[in-house]
């Protein structure tokens, strides 16, 4: 179910892209909406590991300078049947994680010292075991390109601001109408959003319960999450709106109907989910 939802998501989100561009510009605008997601997805998947690494000052660790980080891990990723993906430790006091990486092979895991110092091995092996489940389902690459594409589509809104200011095109056969435009400003960016966070939500849960089948402890994963949400409140992590769906608690917290901007499902959620998880 969670990747029938995701895919319907996906396509939802495309759809958008596409009416934004045919809004703001009929067929040359579609074309241009396209060609624009294609070129930001393309940099995207080869970069987007890198930047995020780098933005975040993470620094890729050896197995003597993290062996219990190094020992999770290796054996995760033998039990799961993938490549050993490469560690890094962020110099954060904040506790939190993620995975980042186009594939299996092109992975790697960064944990911040808060999380190190916070979690017990066995509770640190189910914040792994999650982190990996995002790399074997592919949901970096998902997340990354439903990120992209909502980005493009806020472009978009503001090439329609700049056009209705100046003044735009009103060629019916091609698109343009200033009602459509009003639209896409106003309309667009909010949709593009929020079908952004349910496809990040979607997947959280899903790591959720692949993390804690590939470990096979669900109550080590959401003992984690439970510490995890306390401590990244104590201590607010330097992250930005942009990357927060990478993490495996939300830096950012919100209630009411901030929740449906949420890159994470409500955390209570989660652990209920995964209490109530029978492993065969």
């Amino acid at each position: 179910m969670n990747y029938m939802k995701t895919a319907m998501l996906m396509v939802m989100l495309t759809l958008l892209l596409v009416w934004g561009g045919a809004a703001l510009g009929g067929k040359s605008g579609m074309t241009f909406a396209l060609v624009m997601a294609f070129v930001m997805n393309f940099v995207t998947y080869f970069f987007s590991d890198k930047i995020v690494l780098k933005m975040y000052r993470a620094r890729e660790v050896s197995e003597a300078e993290a062996p219990v980080l190094h020992r999770i891990v290796r054996r995760l990723s033998q039990k799961a049947g993938m490549p050993m993906p490469k560690v890094y430790i962020i110099p954060d006091m904040s506790p939190n994680a993620f995975a980042t990486g186009r594939n299996p092979k092109h992975a790697a895991v960064a944990a911040t010292e808060g999380i190190m110092q916070l979690l017990s091995e066995e509770e640190l092996s189910g914040v792994m075991a999650h982190e990996l489940a995002h790399v074997r389902n592919r949901d970096i690459l998902i997340s990354t390109i439903a990120a992209t594409v909502a980005g493009a589509i806020s472009y978009m809104a503001h090439m329609a601001q700049w056009a209705m200011i100046f003044g735009g095109r009103h060629d019916d056969d091609e698109g343009g109408s200033p009602v459509a435009s009003i639209v896409m400003m106003i309309v667009a960016p909010i949709a593009a959003m929020l079908i952004q966070m349910a496809i990040s939500r979607s997947r959280e849960y899903a790591a959720d319960e692949g993390g804690a089948r590939l470990q096979g402890n669900p109550h080590a994963l959401a003992n984690a999450l439970r510490k995890l949400h306390n401590g990244a409140q104590a201590i607010p992590m330097h992250a930005t709106p942009a990357t927060s769906h990478m993490m495996i608690v939300n830096p950012f917290s919100g209630g009411g109907i901030a929740k449906l901007f949420s890159t994470h499902p409500p955390v209570e959620e989660r652990i209920a989910r995964l209490e109530a998880m029978r492993l065969q």
